[in-house]
């Protein structure tokens, strides 16, 4: 039976869905992160003669929002429901998007969990969460014969398959992995995969045929796939993937992962080394490098190495 687990880590906190000892999703929190639901916020711009505007939250956060009334007007305090949080892309930043809430209306929306109801657990089981961040990072699933490789656009999240089967065998064969990829990087939106052309119909019957079983339960419309072997996929989107962290705040993701690797590491010592690139030692911050000592028991030590990938941190308990 598929169970949520739950690792409260520092600086987030990361969720995986194991069925049959295999991570089949995830989802990830970062501390900072806007939550869905009902607030309060400033318009600060209305679009003259639309219902649509730009509010400011007190910590200056920015909202897109959508059905404003005839009388709400610039510089006025408004209530809204954020319908999805902020998301960085390459070469801007998409503002959250909510929509005006009545002040006195009797109902209002419960905030969604960020993250599924789950078990908290001390560690997730042992490499669960490095496969999943590691596939996350690269952008790339191996399946038998192919890969997937996951890009991102301002338009839409494009999955091209590769390899080196025949057509009509490569598409059948990257189905199963297509299925495994948009449950455990957490995707939404918009979504196109960029199959191998397949020029039979009756071959592009099957693959979508094996595509919609692949996706089954996972709530999503779809196209069938058209002559040049292309299919759109849309889903519901309320934040960031774990793509679109890994991939655009790449930085602060590995000085995280840093973290973890920092409450992982075994051996006997007074003082904990955490070895990284200098742009990922500038995102531990204060508070989550004294929770790691407090964690660890260990005097935290941090060295700059410029020669290392951002994604090759490492932690290593010093002897005396």
């Amino acid at each position: 039976m598929a169970e949520w687990l739950i690792e409260r880590g520092i600086g987030e906190t990361r969720a995986i869905l194991v069925e049959k000892e295999q991570v089949v999703a995830a989802a990830m929190q970062w501390p900072e992160d806007i939550p869905l639901g009902t607030t309060t916020a400033r318009l600060i711009r209305r679009t003259k003669g639309s219902s649509r505007g730009l509010a400011q939250t007190a910590a200056g956060i920015e909202i897109n929002v959508s059905g404003l009334p005839g009388d709400a007007s610039e510089g006025r305090e408004i209530a809204l429901r954020i319908t999805r949080t902020p998301i960085a892309e390459r070469g801007r930043y998409k503002r959250a998007q909510g929509v005006y809430q009545r002040a006195d209306a009797s109902r209002r929306e419960d905030a969604p969990s960020p993250l599924p109801d789950g078990r908290i657990v001390h560690r997730f089981p042992q490499g669960a969460w490095e496969d999943v961040w590691t596939d996350a990072w690269s952008g790339e699933i191996a399946f038998a014969g192919g890969s997937l490789i996951a890009s991102l656009t301002p338009a839409m999240t494009v999955i091209d398959i590769d390899g080196d089967l025949p057509p009509r065998e490569l598409a059948l064969a990257a189905v199963p992995a297509l299925g495994d990829l948009v449950r455990r990087f957490g995707l939404g939106g918009s979504i196109g995969i960029d199959f191998p052309t397949l020029a039979e119909k009756a071959q592009r019957r099957a693959v979508d045929e094996a595509l919609g079983a692949a996706l089954d339960g996972w709530p999503q419309e779809r196209t069938a796939m058209n002559g040049f072997g292309f299919v759109q996929l849309v889903a519901r989107l309320e934040g960031p993937s774990l793509l679109h962290r890994l991939h655009f705040r790449r930085a602060s993701a590995a000085a995280r992962m840093l973290l973890r690797r920092g409450e992982l590491a075994e051996g006997t010592g007074p003082r904990l080394l955490l070895r990284a690139h200098p742009a990922v030692a500038d995102r531990l911050d204060d508070a989550w490098l004294a929770e790691l000592a407090r964690r660890s028991g260990r005097e935290v030590v941090i060295e700059r190495d410029p020669a290392l990938a951002l994604e090759a941190g490492h932690a290593q308990i010093l002897a005396p």
